[in-house]
């Protein structure tokens, strides 16, 4: 299961990934029931989750039912305990939108809900955070993960952000980040997917963050709240949800809140 895993997720783009995969892993859920794992998303428990992961294979990262990742889970608890964002009426504007997440926010009647990415199907608009297709001020609330490493005008996209939110509005806007780097890693003349995998730790990556990942988006007009909310948590919570994506408290565990003054 393991290599079959890393190979799709390696070779196969994900706007197919997206399409298909949980019809079959919601079959395979079957053989993972149980009571020792427990999916903050979608609230299903299991024996075990799913390994992850292109090149380290992460144990009990993905829920089957819902495709939930550890950050997913963590965003999940974030928004549920630390935000209004479940009862307020919100715009909302979702980029990259994941599985887990999109039914379960299209379902919450307050929340004026708009999803959007370059090539995912599952997305409501075809858009570029380079040049979002919004009106400025337009939203309470913009969620982007794992995205901005992708895009070689990184700043630009957040300004972006910047741009169509509300006065007083917030976005979370989470990406990979190496703690071994005091400063973000870009080389753009890399564009071999093989070199980037090397240089960047995807194939797909144009580079790899480092510590000043916060100051990149303050130099966007964000004042910046990295928010780590497993300090809230007993250790037994952090084991049976799965939170910690290589067994310990890294980067990987905050949450990248940003807000517009």
């Amino acid at each position: 299961m393991k290599t079959i895993i890393s190979i799709l997720t390696r070779y196969v783009p994900r706007r197919y990934l997206q399409v298909v995969s949980h019809f079959i892993l919601r079959i395979i859920s079957v053989f993972y029931l149980g009571n020792k794992k427990q999916c903050t998303v979608c609230d299903r428990k299991f024996r075990k989750f799913l390994p992850y992961g292109r090149i380290i294979k992460r144990k009990n990262a993905l829920c089957p039912n819902c495709l939930s990742l550890e950050r997913h889970r963590l965003m999940w608890l974030f928004l549920k305990t630390k935000t209004d964002f479940f009862t307020a009426e919100l715009k909302v504007l979702h980029v990259a939108p994941e599985y887990c997440f999109i039914k379960r926010f299209k379902a919450l009647n307050k929340l004026d809900y708009i999803t959007g990415d370059i090539e995912s199907p599952l997305a409501d608009v075809k858009m570029d955070i380079r040049d979002i297709p919004f009106e400025d001020n337009t939203f309470d609330v913009a969620i982007c993960n794992h995205t901005l490493e992708h895009v070689e005008e990184d700043l630009q996209s957040m300004k972006e952000f910047y741009r169509v939110l509300k006065p007083g509005g917030w976005a979370i806007l989470n990406s990979p980040i190496n703690e071994e780097r005091d400063v973000t890693y870009e080389d753009f003349s890399i564009t071999d997917p093989a070199e980037r995998e090397k240089h960047f730790g995807q194939r797909d990556h144009v580079r790899e963050y480092g510590l000043d990942y916060t100051d990149r988006l303050a130099a966007a007009g964000f004042s910046v709240n990295t928010q780590d909310i497993i300090k809230d948590l007993s250790p037994e919570e952090v084991e049976r949800y799965a939170l910690l994506h290589y067994g310990k408290i890294t980067a990987e565990e905050l949450i990248y809140l940003v807000n517009k003054g």
